[in-house]
């Protein structure tokens, strides 16, 4: 990295930390630290809400789960509008009319309290270990670009973090997610139009999506009803809705967002904003990381992405065998060069793709995987412990290597600010939830500035939490994928409670509770015997369905333990 770099990296952080903290400094009471006195306009809910959802992981995974597999994880996000109507017009007067700080004060109202503790401590496990993920995220980055212990960064990012959402609150995390998004969103515009500047003159946009289409990278829709396909339109417009309505719904990270809106208006039009800008928003971070495929189709590529596993590689007895393979790869990248340039050609003089062409550049291609799956094998003999599968250092090689002087700064920037402001939005939620939904609940009443001054403590302990969970952390397929995973495992069950309190009234706590504690026993053994995470995606059943199954589970369960229980007072009654 050059000074520069350095300089704007070092200024935009410095920047949000500060500001952060000095802007939203001392909160008088609970409802103004949790809720910012109810004083968010929705333009700032709507853009909290998609940063508090685009993590780092966002724009380090996502490119490079599109190099690899084309555009069709865009159907992950296709239930995602309808998700944010339903909750707009059904959730959001719920919480507003209760006036709760967290989501599940509502339950104990419609049920009990062991069952809004149950929900509480679901979301605990699952946003604790998504937090620790968020920080992990960006170490990576700084720990294969400089060498830098992976723990001592994770320490640096998640200190950070704790700063100005303990001082701050909720009011914190707002102010600073407005410029994070807009750090973020113009460092992504800048890097995709720089990509485009970066192929060949006699390449426009259009071709270049021809070249990515010849070698599979444009499927976006994928009708197929085979469970064991991880992206579907069927599973994103179900699965994916479930998962969003139970993520946007019922996840206080996303739900204190919202909550803290002037009117229920202002909380409705700041969701709707979110469901009308995070599909496209989401397809255009995938397109980037198709262009990057289609400039690594005029350049050379490595024959392995992470540069950790090539350096061990490289001081093993396997280093010969290694190299035996990226020369092999040298003279692919030759010839995929000047095949895509006839290709190229064709377009250009006779507008029409050529079938012989488009063979030549898949069976490259093949080439190109099987020898990058030898390089994983040798990897793995060198060091059997190691993470072969390299989607998230794709974008991250692209951005160290091939940008200007300070174009790097303001990369690396955009990631830590999205790194920053997910995880801001976790520590607050776990703090909130923790202070609101078990310790206020299990002491005797104390005064407001207590609670504040308890939720502080709360943020400053799951933030260590989330610092110890990232440094255990390892790359599992690609990070992306492992957050959705996560919540996918709990959010079904966690739903189906909700669903169940705000439409049938039949079901009452003790059946639910007991509906929810087998639903979610009964994910984990669907989880384990089904789902088995490969870097080539071999899955039984894909993880989306786990929130659709979870919540039919859970409404099936209560219903039958609702009746058993109805028919038992019947018994007592007459006998």
């Amino acid at each position: 990295m050059e000074y520069l770099d350095w300089i704007v990296l070092s200024c935009t952080l410095l920047f949000i930390v500060v500001y952060g903290a000095l802007k939203t400094k001392g909160s008088a009471n609970v409802k103004d630290y949790l809720l910012d006195n109810n004083e968010t306009p929705w333009f700032t809910v709507g853009l909290s809400v998609m940063a508090t959802q685009a993590s780092a992981i966002t724009f380090l995974s996502t490119p490079g789960q599109a190099y690899h597999d084309g555009m069709g994880f865009v159907q992950f996000y296709f239930g995602l509008p309808l998700a944010m109507i339903v909750i707009a017009y059904t959730f959001i007067p719920i919480y507003h009319k209760l006036k709760v700080f967290t989501a599940y004060e509502y339950l104990e109202q419609r049920f009990d309290v062991k069952t809004r503790t149950l929900a509480a401590i679901l979301f605990l496990i699952q946003r604790g270990l998504g937090t620790g993920i968020t920080i992990y995220a960006p170490s990576i980055i700084l720990s294969a670009l400089l060498g830098w212990n992976l723990t001592m960064l994770n320490i640096i990012i998640g200190s950070l973090v704790i700063i100005y959402t303990v001082t701050g609150g909720t009011k914190a995390v707002n102010v600073t997610q407005k410029h994070q998004m807009f750090i973020i969103l113009s460092g992504m515009f800048i890097t995709f139009f720089l990509i485009l500047d970066y192929l060949p003159e006699d390449l426009d946009f259009s071709n270049a999506l021809h070249i990515a289409g010849a070698n599979g990278k444009m499927d976006i829709l994928d009708f197929s009803y085979n469970p064991e396909t991880r992206y579907t339109f069927w599973s994103g417009i179900t699965g994916g809705f479930f998962l969003m309505l139970s993520y946007f719904g019922t996840d206080q990270s996303q739900v204190g967002r919202y909550l803290s809106g002037k009117s229920v208006k202002e909380s409705q039009m700041g969701l709707i904003m979110n469901g009308v800008l995070k599909v496209p928003m989401q397809f255009f971070i995938l397109l980037t990381g198709v262009l990057v495929f289609v400039f690594f189709q005029f350049n050379d590529t490595p024959l392995h992405f992470n540069p950790n596993n090539v350096t061990k590689v490289k001081e093993s007895n396997y280093k010969e065998n290694y190299e035996d393979l990226e020369e092999k790869l040298a003279y692919i990248n030759e010839e995929k060069q000047v095949v895509n340039k006839i290709y190229i050609e064709q377009l250009q003089h006779n507008d029409f793709d050529n079938p012989t062409l488009r063979k030549q550049m898949v069976a490259l291609s093949l080439k190109e995987k099987e020898l990058r799956e030898n390089a994983k094998e040798i990897i793995k003999k060198v060091d059997t412990a190691s993470e072969t599968n390299d989607k998230d250092y794709v974008f991250l090689y692209f951005i160290l290597h091939y940008l200007p002087k300070g174009l790097l700064g303001l990369l690396l920037a955009v990631i830590f600010s999205a790194a920053m402001s997910s995880s801001a939005s976790g520590l607050n939620s776990l703090a909130a939830t923790t202070a609101i939904d078990i310790y206020k609940r299990n002491v005797e009443e104390k005064s407001d500035k207590h609670y504040v001054y308890a939720t502080q403590w709360l943020t400053l302990f799951w933030g260590i939490v989330a610092i110890g969970f990232a440094c255990i952390s390892s790359l599992f397929e690609n990070l992306i994928q492992l957050v959705n995973i996560i919540g996918s495992v709990f959010y079904g069950t966690v739903l189906g409670i909700f669903l169940v309190g705000f439409y049938i009234k039949y079901i009452k706590g003790q059946a639910i509770f007991i509906g929810a504690c087998l639903s979610q026993l009964i994910i984990f053994i669907i989880y384990y015997f089904t789902i088995h995470i490969q870097p080539n995606d071999s899955e039984k059943l894909s993880y989306l369905w786990l929130n659709f199954i979870g919540v039919v589970l859970t409404f099936i369960i209560s219903l039958l333990f609702q009746a058993l229980l109805n028919n038992r007072k019947k018994e007592i009654i007459i006998e």
